[in-house]
């Protein structure tokens, strides 16, 4: 079976390489190359240094609309193309383009959580388990037909940063069974039910910004969910005070949204809805990120005083 791949980031590697052990892989597509750090060099994603390293075609279009991309697809004659973290919605002319169409490797199970960040939005509402969707790519918005589906259970302290990691190594045991049983001619084919669809959208800084209003569980869920970014973050003295790890406790505070209500060495205590949030491991703007108590050692911050205002 002849495959072509279109991903860009690292995480999607594990896909790419269950593509070449599954079949003759044609065909690499991934964004161009970008600059990165400071010196602004461009560099090329980890998926074209990986196909360079493996003797594979890559291909780097600039745009994929006006049949680009369906013309380089058709050049290399693939029965089928995965698509996973792209990074560009693919035309129509490029959907048929492969003889089977496009497989999206998609970490969730729809279709629950379409969109862009479907594992961040998971634990930042509170998931105990997502997965993964191998799907039959169409026009829509991860509309398209369900072809497999893995389960992956959410851990109680999981990040969005793991749970990727967790995510991209199912996805690629899926993505294998999903193309064996293709070529067997036995892949199955399911509808989406859009009644219950729910939206995981790309996230945005402001994302990262804590409501003290919500809950503590909730508020920490989300620090998890956002983590690497945007992370969780709040104001102080004007400044950015990120939260790098927190803990909810099981007690209630009357006092303002916000408002720090004890300061421990093992943490800054912060009233939210009905709880207190422990924040453990802190970060000013353009300092070092610190535990509570080197951190409390370092500023001024007293009982009564109020995050976010």
């Amino acid at each position: 079976m002849r495959i072509a791949f279109l991903g860009t980031p690292e995480f999607t590697l594990p896909t790419l390489e269950a593509c070449a052990r599954s079949g003759e892989l044609v065909l690499v597509v991934a964004q161009p190359d970008r600059p990165v750090g400071r010196s602004g060099r461009p560099q090329s994603p980890p998926s074209v240094k990986w196909a360079h390293e493996h003797g594979v075609r890559v291909e780097q279009p600039e745009k994929v609309k006006q049949g680009r991309l369906a013309a380089l697809l058709a050049s290399a004659q693939p029965d089928v193309a995965v698509v996973a973290a792209y990074g560009r919605i693919l035309p129509p002319d490029a959907l048929v383009a492969p003889r089977n169409g496009c497989l999206n490797v998609h970490a969730s199970l729809l279709p629950e959580l379409r969109g862009a960040a479907p594992a961040q939005w998971a634990i930042a509402r509170g998931y105990r388990k997502t997965g993964v969707t191998i799907m039959q790519m169409d026009e829509g918005l991860d509309t398209g037909e369900i072809r497999l589906q893995r389960e992956v259970p959410i851990a109680p302290d999981e990040t969005g940063e793991s749970l990727l990691g967790k995510l991209s190594v199912v996805g690629a045991q899926a993505l294998t069974e999903a193309l064996q049983l293709l070529e067997n001619g036995k892949l199955s084919r399911k509808a989406q039910d859009h009644s219950k669809a729910t939206l995981a959208p790309m996230l945005t800084r402001d994302d990262g910004r804590v409501d003290f209003g919500r809950t503590a569980h909730e508020c920490d869920q989300r620090r998890r969910g956002f983590t690497p970014w945007p992370g969780a973050w709040t104001t102080l003295g004007g400044g950015v005070l990120k939260i790098h790890a927190a803990e909810p406790i099981l007690q209630s505070a009357n006092q303002p949204f916000g408002e720090i209500v004890k300061l421990t060495q093992d943490g800054v205590y912060v009233a939210c809805a009905g709880s207190v949030w422990r924040l453990v491991e802190l970060q000013l703007e353009g300092k070092k990120r610190l535990a509570a108590g080197p951190f409390l050692a370092g500023t001024r911050l007293q009982v009564g005083d109020r995050l976010g205002t």
